[in-house]
């Protein structure tokens, strides 16, 4: 656990620009006010007197910044700074939004209204979204800043890999830069002026989403920034829809592109002391789906998360006014319609179980896991993924694609490109048979001594990624002699082989080709070794002369990677670890997680037999039998398993917040704390059936549940809280 985080209690937050609303008061530990406007300071004054701790949370790269952009911060326009792609095009966030260039002067714009908030008492800063699009790099504000770094003059990004890749180097420096410059800045000036320190966050997507959706960001360099305190994880459905190809077949997965998602950004700070929130959103930024599709793929986001037992902090929400105060389309969509009132208390049941995790660690279950398989990932990724013109291509409009459109309308080209066949191709033959397959944040090897200690097996491709430093070859073939298995897939095509880097220097005594030549000489293989088996030290390599992305297309490809996991457990004697399963389930104390997998060769359910609350239905129903189909997720709070003994009196689960909660001999008060107008459900173990239940002056309704000694509550939900009592 993070230092000072159990006396700052911030387990769960959220984030609204909105003033204080009792229907979308959620009752977490803190909320990030969002946004620099004139009002801050009132709205960060309605969100204390409701009894939250305050964080401010605005753009780093876009926002309400028209001040600034029409001269009236400084005297000067800076549209100049305007991300633009090779068109002339800006790129926007919405009107006289547009995404911009973190100079200097835009760095100290963002100081000033900063200051306001550290002013009005703000305890911790999130600069969202550090974003560069990859097809950016136009505006004259860029091709300054290229010839401070470089020394020379600007090159189009599109003409060549080389100039796609500096150029994405230089644009995730540059937001480095800014951070850097914020938070040093204003954790300054909170402790002179007020005595006190700030801590300073960075909501940002995944690596993943990043790489697929085109974008650079510093990602990974922030983990080295003394002044960046953490992360919030910013996975939801609107990243982890976005399709890719297995078996040659195209299609959103939810659950497995945010159980990767998620997995990498654990990554990104495990073993650092950095402090990591995972992010929701029962809805997503595009409206045109109903509540039935935005429910469906809440469920998967959210198990996908838990199935990362190393986070325990959670965002619950971006913006609930728009999921319980909005409206969405109808199933027959000739309509609209608000959030369905046994929706919302569900969510309100998740959120607050949420809140609980930090509680309970995994529990070893019987049928242990493939585990120790991990999928290396590089910032360098992001550096790739530019739009270079191809002989006789003609230049046009780039595309940008950002979740809030359907990917159905790009091209087939912009399909391909978007689709990141060459992860994909590696990761999700295992994670579709249940292998829980860990990306491995290859910047965090050099930086952290013995990061690769918990991993067995590990895959790698430079078709799609670059190492940025030589070390990484010394620290991966250190720990390959001392046992480990590296599975290399590659065929050397990758254009970006050629860019200008460490591998490739003139005038250099050692220069290679390709990277991975350096990999293989470092593992004592030579520069080019036959497609094989080899044994280095006490570990191996297995070399497939394989483009990545061509295991994507068919069968024999996800086959191929599988059998190349099975071969490396092998080796090391351990081949009764090799186990596929129809799900990846997890428990985390009295909690039951799983999710079942679909595009098997026969999409089987799954029974699980017990006693369960079932928290994913409004009326926490108990069950002895729980059917997940395929492709379904299941939340389950598991009745045989209490740190209580049998037959003791306690609250089992709620979709609000308790507080003051008393036990008598037979009795049970608390107060329960829930936005205006949900109707909060609440199980509770009794020795009994109750004889009276009230909750303020009203009597509240209840059900009795004698097999499973518990019963469900279910009362009107109050903000400042509403006083419960049990009598049996």
């Amino acid at each position: 656990m993070t230092k000072g985080l159990g006396q700052r209690a911030e387990w769960t937050g959220f984030q609204e620009s909105r003033p204080y609303g009792p229907k979308y008061d959620l009752r977490t530990d803190f909320v990030m006010v969002y946004g620099i406007s004139d009002d801050l300071p009132e709205r960060i004054e309605g969100w204390r007197n409701a009894g939250y701790k305050i964080h401010l949370m605005t753009g780093v790269s876009w926002g309400e910044y028209q001040d600034y952009l029409y001269g009236r911060f400084d005297g000067r326009e800076h549209w100049d700074e305007a991300q633009m792609d090779r068109s002339g095009n800006h790129l926007l966030h919405g009107k006289d939004v547009p995404y911009m260039v973190p100079t200097i002067a835009f760095a100290e714009y963002l100081a000033s209204h900063i200051k306001r908030a550290i002013d009005s008492g703000a305890e911790a800063i999130h600069l969202e979204e550090p974003e560069f699009w990859a097809a950016s790099g136009y505006s004259d504000a860029f091709k300054r800043e290229w010839l401070n770094y470089y020394g020379e003059d600007w090159i189009p990004p599109h003409s060549s890999p080389d100039a796609q890749y500096r150029a994405s180097k230089l644009k995730a420096a540059m937001y480095y830069r800014a951070l850097d410059r914020l938070c040093s800045q204003m954790k300054e000036y909170s402790l002179v002026t007020y005595g006190r320190t700030v801590r300073f966050y960075v909501p940002t997507h995944s690596l993943i989403n990043y790489t697929q959706w085109r974008i650079i960001s510093p990602e990974a360099l922030l983990v080295s920034m003394p002044g960046c305190d953490g992360f919030i994880a910013q996975i939801w459905t609107g990243t982890a829809r976005t399709p890719n190809v297995y078996k040659g077949l195209r299609r959103e997965r939810t659950f497995e592109t945010a159980y990767l998602e998620y997995g990498i950004m654990q990554e990104l700070t495990r073993g650092t002391g950095r402090e990591m929130w995972f992010l929701h959103d029962p809805i997503e930024d595009n409206p045109r789906y109903s509540w039935s599709d935005y429910r469906k793929n809440y469920r998967s986001t959210v198990v996908a998360s838990l199935l990362h037992p190393e986070v325990k902090q959670y965002e619950v929400c971006p913006w609930p006014r728009r999921v319980f105060e909005g409206s969405y389309p109808t199933e027959d969509g000739k309509g609209k319609e608000m959030i369905p009132g046994d929706y919302a208390t569900v969510l309100l049941t998740v959120m607050n179980v949420l809140r609980d995790m930090h509680n309970h660690d995994e529990v070893a279950g019987d049928d242990a896991y493939t585990a120790g398989i991990g999928l290396c990932l590089s910032n360098s990724a992001m550096y790739q993924r530019g739009d270079v013109i191809r002989e006789n291509e003609q230049e046009g409009e780039a595309a940008k694609y950002d979740g809030t459109s359907s990917a159905e309308e790009l091209s087939a080209e912009q399909k391909e490109l978007l689709d990141w066949s060459s992860f994909y191709g590696l990761a999700l033959p295992l994670v579709k048979v249940g292998i829980p397959l860990r990306p491995v944040q290859l910047d965090n090897i050099l930086t952290f001594p013995g990061y690769l200690d918990h991993y067995r097996v590990l895959l790698l491709s430079y078709e799609f990624m670059k190492p940025e430093h030589p070390g990484i070859h010394q620290a991966i073939g250190q720990w390959v002699r001392e046992g480990g298995i590296l599975i290399y897939v590659g065929d050397g095509s990758d254009p970006y082989h050629e860019v200008r880097e460490w591998w490739n220097r003139e005038n250099s005594r050692r220069s290679y080709m390709r990277p991975e030549e350096h990999l293989f000489e470092s593992l004592g293989l030579g520069r080019n070794p036959e497609q094989g088996e080899f044994t280095v030290g006490s570990g191996a390599v297995l070399f497939y002369r394989e483009n990545p992305a061509e295991l994507s297309r068919s069968e024999a490809g996800a086959a191929l990677i599988r059998s190349a996991v099975k071969r490396s457990l092998e080796i090391r004697g351990e081949m009764v670890d090799y186990k596929e399963s129809t799900s990846l389930h997890m428990r985390r104390g009295p909690y039951v997680i799983t999710h079942v997998l679909d595009e098997r060769e026969a999409d089987d359910s799954i029974v699980l037999e017990g006693l369960f609350v079932d928290l994913f239905e409004a009326s926490m129903p108990v069950k002895h039998s729980v059917e997940i189909k395929s492709g379904e997720d299941s939340l389950l709070f598991d009745l045989n398993y209490s740190d209580k003994q049998q037959g003791e009196t306690s609250i089992l689960v709620s979709s609000s917040r308790i507080r003051e909660e008393l036990s008598a001999e037979n009795r049970i008060s608390f107060v329960s704390e829930a936005p205006l107008d949900i109707t909060v459900s609440t199980r509770l173990r009794v020795p009994s059936e109750p004889s009276s239940v009230t909750a303020g002056d009203q009597a509240a309704s209840y059900e009795y549940d004698g097999e499973s000694g518990t019963v469900l509550l279910r009362y009107p939900g109050v903000p400042e809280g509403i006083a419960v009592s049990v009598e049996w």
